[in-house]
């Protein structure tokens, strides 16, 4: 049996190994001449107080104990396998092709957008000609939304399955080991693509298939059991099997699923908008004045707040970062953040977003699953008006949007199509706009310096999470109605992130194995 324990160093100290050592052994109680092996399990930031520390949480194994070893990706040939159809090449799709793998079975993937070296031209176009491909985008295309939206690792999906393992994997496939050990890992969406197309060659040398350009138009359904899919409108493939790992912006699957009375209901999200400081403010915040410590990375926050019954709160904060255009049509403008690996641009962005029931909205029906799609559609496109029809957005001070004024100026902006000055407060819905107003002004009483009219707004953050929920069994995570087919994470509403869709992508494929390994 190994030792954990608990240690806290100043930043500086963890350049020195020896010092790390010798704090976890006599925390530990352990003499170094019994000591076999010691590795750093996790690593996290308290700036609590001054002075900021790293927490340290050390394990140690005696001379007499073996170390456990992290369990990696173990490939094998599959082309003349049993088939699963996976639908969407995001992390959810890429980890079910993987683990597919792992069990003897050949992944089939059809994604509808480029591979991930592709895409850069259409995100190239969106920033410099904004021009918006429906079908490559910084959602759509191999990686799918988390590629280009900076590659945060962090979830507290701890229960919904093996978080060391999906981490492991990014590892095996060319991720910096430290995101096994930091508590909030980042790849960085400089280092994401790279290792997205080692997993897609790891998936076509074993035997699977992965096919771009290729969009689900359709399902055939027998006995309400799933019979074949159609590929752009035009091409037939039987499977029984298919994982369909879509993401949370492909409104067309939602409007097929309705078509085919295939069950689909509106799901709680949560909209608001993309704020940007100065990373140095920030940092001077959250690190109290000790700002210049280069031992110390970009800082982060997380903040929340409940305002007049709907919770308020920080998504996706991005250190370092860039806004970034993330439009999935042409009449709409939607905004991400994201951050390179080093995080070291001189923005800090955050989605501060009002979480949102189907049954706050003024167009709520009963029964009806678009409400919250409708809506998320309806601010994007108003938002694009406001700003002049282009994938310019809208935006204002953050004191000028509580106190009602127009911004006559702005400090210069990471986001590349460039920014209208509008009051937000006329753009957006009251119920979004009013709670915001609030929350602004809360924060920044948390956060001394936060609330500054230095900070733009940038509107919308409208994606946060898929406004649809596929419902599944919650045993064979098949669909309630239709055998075979597995709604799959964030488009189905089962995840939140990057780890926690690749997660439902594994265990879609455990399902699918159970339910072979029981068939006659």
């Amino acid at each position: 049996m190994s030792t954990l324990v608990q240690i806290s160093i100043l930043p500086h100290q963890q350049e020195n190994k020896d010092v790390v050592l010798q704090l976890a052994l006599e925390k530990a109680k352990l003499k170094k001449a019994k000591l076999g092996d010691w590795r750093i399990r996790k690593r996290s930031i308290d700036a609590r107080r001054k002075p900021v520390k790293l927490n340290l949480q050390v394990e140690l194994w005696q001379k007499d104990e073996v170390g456990t070893e992290i369990p990696v990706y173990l490939p094998q040939q599959v082309s003349a396998s049993k088939e699963i159809a996976i639908i969407g090449a995001g992390p959810a799709g890429l980890y079910a092709a993987l683990r597919c793998i792992e069990a003897g079975l050949k992944p089939v993937i059809f994604e509808r957008g480029k591979d991930v070296r592709a895409r850069r031209h259409d995100l190239a176009k969106i920033n410099k000609e904004q021009t918006v491909n429906p079908e490559s985008n910084y959602c759509f295309g191999e990686g799918g939304a988390g590629t280009y939206s900076d590659g945060k690792l962090y979830t507290r999906s701890k229960k919904r399955g093996n978080v060391l393992k999906a981490l492991q994997w990014f590892v095996h496939f060319g991720a910096d080991p430290d995101i096994l050990v930091d508590a909030h890992p980042h790849i960085g969406t400089n280092k994401l693509p790279k290792i997205i197309t080692s997993m897609r060659k790891a998936i076509i040398e074993a035997g699977g298939e992965v096919y771009f350009n290729s969009k689900l138009t359709d399902l055939r359904l027998k006995n309400s059991q799933i019979e074949a899919i159609e590929i752009n409108a035009e091409e037939w493939h039987t499977f029984n099997e298919v994982i369909l790992a879509t993401g949370h912006s492909a409104r067309d699957i939602f409007y097929l699923l309705h078509k085919k009375n295939i069950k689909i209901e509106a799901k709680p999200f949560a909209l608001g908008v993309r704020i940007e400081h100065q990373q140095k403010l920030i940092d001077q915040i959250q690190y109290h004045g000790d700002d210049e410590n280069p031992y110390l990375p970009p800082a982060s926050y997380s903040l929340v707040e409940q305002v007049d019954g709907m919770g308020v709160y920080s998504f996706c904060m991005c250190p370092g970062g860039i806004i970034a255009p993330c439009a999935t049509s042409p009449e709409e403008v939607v905004t991400n953040g994201w951050s390179p690996s080093k995080r070291n641009n001189p923005y800090s962005n955050s989605g501060i977003v009002v979480s949102i029931q189907p049954e706050d909205l003024p167009n709520f029906e009963p029964g009806d699953p678009f409400v919250c799609l409708d809506f998320q559609k309806m601010v994007e496109q108003t938002c694009w008006e406001a700003a002049g029809k282009t994938q310019q957005v809208p935006a204002q001070r953050m004191i000028d949007f509580v106190e009602g004024k127009i911004s006559a100026d702005f400090p210069k902006t990471s986001y590349q199509p460039g920014i209208v000055s509008v009051d937000l407060n006329k753009v957006l819905p009251p119920l979004i706009a009013k709670r915001l107003q609030k929350a602004f002004v809360m924060f920044g009483k948390k956060m001394k310096g936060y609330y500054t009219n230095d900070a733009v707004l940038h509107a919308p953050e409208s994606r946060t999470s898929s406004p649809v929920f596929i419902p599944r069994d919650p045993e064979t995570l098949e669909h309630i109605k239709v055998k075979g087919l597995y709604p799959c994470g964030e488009g189905a509403g089962y995840a939140g992130g990057i780890i926690s869709a690749a997660i439902d992508g594994i265990n879609c494929v455990d399902a699918v194995v159970e339910k072979l390994a029981s068939s006659p």
